[in-house]
C-alpha cells in the first residue's frame, strides 16, 4: 500500500539522519559536518574584500549548495520527527512542532530561513553573515563532547545563574563605592553609578582595559578589593562547569565499561556489585597502530577490553577483527594457558586490561564472586573457545 511505503521510507530517512555513526548514517553525518566546515571557512574568507573580489562566484556557489542541502535536511528532519521515540505517541503535527521548537530544530531553521527571506525582502548582508556563522552550532548534533558540554550547562543552570546574580550584585556595589570615592575627582568617568558600572564590570572580569583608573587612595583600595572578588567570581563558574563536565565524562565511561564487562560470558551472570568490584581492577593500556598486543605461544595472564580502536587476531586459518566493546582472553584470567594467536593493533587502540592475579585476589576476598564465576566456567567447558567475541587460549578451564 502507498501509505505503508511512505511510512517505511520515512523510517529509513529517520535512521539515515538520526541513527548515528553506523553504515550510511555515518557517511551522511560526515558529509554534513564537512559541508558545515567548508561553509564556515567560506564565510570567513569572503569577509576579505580581495578574496571576495577574486573568488566571489565560488563562495556564492558554496552558499547556494549549502543552503539547498541544509534546507532539504531541515525539511526531512521535520518530516521524520514522528519517528522519534519520545514523539511516537503524539500526533504528526504535534511531533513536528516539538522538533521545530527544540534547540536543534531552531538552529537548523536559523541556518536556512534568513537566506530564503533575503530573496524576497532587502536584508543587511552583515546580518546574514552572522546567521551563516550560526551554522557552526549544527556540529553539536554530531559531536558527543559538545552535547555533553551542553548537557552540563543545562544541568548546572541554577548554579550558573546564581554565579551570574552574585557577579551582578558585586558589580553594582563596587560601582557605587567607586562612584563615592572617585566621582568628585573624575566626574566625566565616574560621576554616576552607571558610568562606574563599566569600570566595575571590566575589573570583575579581570580584563581591566585601563580606560578608567582610580587616582585616590580610597579608590585604589576599592579597586583592590574588586579585583580580588573578580578572581573568585570568575573561578566559580569555571570550577562548576569543569567539575560537572568531568563527572559527565566519567559517568559515560563508567556506563561504557560496565556494558563491556557485562557482555563477557565469564561475568554475564554476576550482579551489579560484583561487576563494580571487577571494574575497580581494570587498568588502562594504549597500543599504537601495528603494535603486537599478545603473541602466539606466550603465557596468557590477562584479558583485554577494547575501549577504542581496532585489533586483528591472526589464527591458523582465518583473521578476525575486533572493535570497540569487544574483548579477548577472558579464560586467561583464571588459568595461565598459552595464546593460540597473535593480536595486533590496526589503529591506535585504548585497552582496559584485567590481570589474572587481580581477579584471583578478588575471588579469594569475595567468595560469592568466586562461586558465580566458577559456575559460569563450568557451563563453558567443552564450548568452542576461539570466536569473534571470545578468548584466544589453547586450553579450557579444568
Amino acid at each position: 500500500m502507498p501509505h505503508d511505503r511512505i511510512k517505511e521510507l520515512r523510517r529509513r530517512v529517520y535512521l539515515l539522519l538520526e541513527q548515528g555513526p553506523v553504515g550510511a548514517s555515518l557517511w551522511a553525518d560526515r558529509f554534513l559536518v564537512l559541508l558545515i566546515l567548508v561553509n564556515l571557512v567560506a564565510v570567513a574568507l569572503q569577509s576579505e574584500p580581495a578574496l571576495d573580489a577574486k573568488y566571489g562566484p565560488l563562495f556564492d556557489a558554496i552558499e547556494i549548495f549549502s543552503l539547498l542541502v541544509f534546507t532539504g535536511e531541515y525539511l526531512l528532519r521535520l518530516w521524520c520527527a514522528v519517528e522519534h521515540v519520545p514523539h511516537r505517541h503524539l500526533r504528526a503535527a504535534h511531533a513536528r512542532l516539538k522538533y521545530a521548537l527544540s534547540p536543534a530544530g531552531l538552529v537548523d531553521l536559523i541556518a536556512v530561513l534568513p537566506f530564503w527571506l533575503a530573496y524576497f525582502a532587502p536584508a543587511d548582508l552583515r546580518v546574514l553573515l552572522v546567521f551563516r556563522m550560526t551554522r557552526f552550532f549544527k556540529i553539536t548534533r554530531y559531536s558527543p563532547a559538545m552535547r555533553s558540554l551542553l548537557d552540563v550547562l543545562y544541568r548546572e543552570r541554577r548554579a550558573l545563574v546564581g554565579c551570574l546574580t552574585m557577579a551582578a550584585g558585586v558589580a553594582v556595589v563596587a560601582a557605587a563605592m567607586m562612584h563615592l570615592a572617585e566621582g568628585p575627582v573624575q566626574p566625566d568617568k565616574l560621576g554616576t553609578i552607571p558610568q562606574a558600572l563599566w569600570w566595575a564590570i571590566v575589573t570583575l572580569g579581570t580584563i581591566g582595559y585601563g580606560d578608567v583608573v582610580p587616582v585616590t587612595a580610597l579608590g585604589k583600595l576599592v579597586a583592590t578589593g574588586t579585583i580580588i572578588l573578580g578572581l573568585v567570581i570568575v573561578a566559580l563558574p569555571v570550577g562548576i562547569i569543569a567539575t560537572a563536565f568531568t563527572e559527565q565524562i566519567h559517568r559515560r565511561n563508567f556506563i561504557v565499561t560496565w556494558g563491556m564487562i557485562a557482555r563477557v560470558p565469564l561475568f554475564a551472570e554476576l550482579d551489579a556489585a560484583a561487576i563494580n568490584e571487577i571494574m575497580g581492577l581494570l587498568r588502562a593500556e594504549v597500543a599504537e597502530a601495528g603494535q603486537i598486543i599478545v603473541r602466539a605461544g606466550d603465557t596468557a595472564h590477562s584479558m583485554y577490553f577494547i575501549a577504542a580502536g581496532e585489533v586483528e587476531i591472526v589464527l591458523k586459518h582465518e583473521r578476525l577483527r575486533l572493535g570497540v566493546g569487544q574483548f579477548f582472553g577472558e579464560v586467561a584470567v583464571l588459568r595461565r594457558a598459552r595464546r593460540s594467536a597473535t593480536v595486533t593493533a590496526l589503529t591506535r587502540t585504548n585497552l582496559l586490561v584485567l590481570d589474572a592475579h587481580d581477579l584471583r585476589a578478588l575471588m579469594q576476598r569475595e567468595p560469592r564472586i568466586a562461586e558465580r564465576i566458577k559456575a559460569v566456567v563450568e557451563k563453558r567447558v567443552g564450548h568452542e573457545i576461539v570466536s569473534p567475541r571470545g578468548d584466544i587460549v589453547t586450553e579450557e578451564i579444568d
